[in-house]
């Protein structure tokens, strides 16, 4: 029931989206087409829910307009966590009235966990700041989060891109999501993907612990094997790249398989979470633990 809903959405931006582009260089169409997605997204956002976007930054000046150009306006946070940045990322941002968070140690990760951390609304949305991710799919993301109450959605890029990614993206793409079903038994498309959304009350229960590229696929990993946590994966569409890559295939690929199984055998220390525990999501935790025994 919800791929058949969500592959309906997916068709449905996939033809609106590739409108657009034609339209680009014709400021009317491209003007209505946009009022449309806007009037389309607040007729179907309901049960008040905050949402925050949260977008680890590193020298994404040329990116950051191309997210505001299409942004649903509704969104009530967006933290833009600059990764010591040397472009003009940070006044980019700020330009257009985001909150800017300076975190000067490098890392994907270590980004993240300061953005999430900061994060302050209902739900979750996250992605990268070079313009790749569609933001014309939150508000259908969040419908059929909210719709078929699902804790944690994990966007998958592959076979949906504007342009085909290289040989060995989508190879080193393939063999973590099989060490994935290998030592952790469940089955991922898009194990790298940046683009997810969640409830925030799961970070208070997420064991993170990476600082590097491996994020990605750990807080995977700690939604797909949570117990009592529901996680699904749904198809998004994947634009082309503002600015340059900071993803290096032969280092970033080989340790986060090593991460895998650091995680997997107890070699990783156990970090804080990013948010205080609710007293409520302890009474479920040991709820689920009594029912198991």
């Amino acid at each position: 029931m919800v791929a058949e809903k969500f592959r309906d959405h997916f068709d449905f931006f996939i033809i609106c989206d590739k409108r657009a582009r034609r339209n680009d260089k014709k400021r009317l169409g491209s003007f209505s087409l946009s009022i449309h997605f806007q009037l389309y997204c607040l007729a179907h956002m309901y049960r008040n829910k905050k949402i925050s976007l949260v977008m680890p930054c590193l020298n994404e000046e040329k990116g950051l307009p191309q997210i505001a150009r299409d942004l649903p306006a509704w969104i009530d946070q967006v933290i833009v966590v600059d990764n010591n940045s040397t472009d003009n990322t940070a006044a980019v941002a700020r330009s257009f009235g985001w909150t800017v968070i300076p975190e000067t140690r490098r890392g994907y990760g270590r980004a993240y966990k300061t953005g999430l951390a900061n994060a302050t609304s209902d739900i979750i949305v996250t992605m990268d700041g070079d313009g790749t991710y569609p933001r014309n799919f939150i508000p259908i993301l969040l419908d059929v989060m909210l719709e078929e109450e699902i804790d944690f959605i994990s966007c998958d890029r592959t076979g949906h891109k504007d342009r085909p990614s290289s040989f060995l993206r989508i190879l080193g793409n393939d063999i973590l999501n099989l060490f994935i079903w290998l030592i952790y038994w469940f089955r991922i498309h898009d194990s790298q993907s940046g683009m997810w959304v969640f409830k925030r009350e799961l970070l208070a229960r997420m064991n993170l612990t990476s600082d590097t590229m491996a994020f990605s696929e750990e807080i995977k990993l700690e939604a797909f094997t949570l117990p009592g946590l529901h996680a699904r994966e749904l198809v998004i569409y994947y634009k082309e790249r503002h600015g340059e890559s900071k993803l290096n295939i032969w280092r970033d690929g080989f340790a986060n398989l090593m991460f895998l199984f650091k995680k997997r055998f107890g070699m990783l220390d156990k970090a804080e979470p990013l948010i205080a525990n609710d007293w409520r999501l302890e009474a479920r935790d040991l709820e689920i633990e009594n029912q198991k025994s």
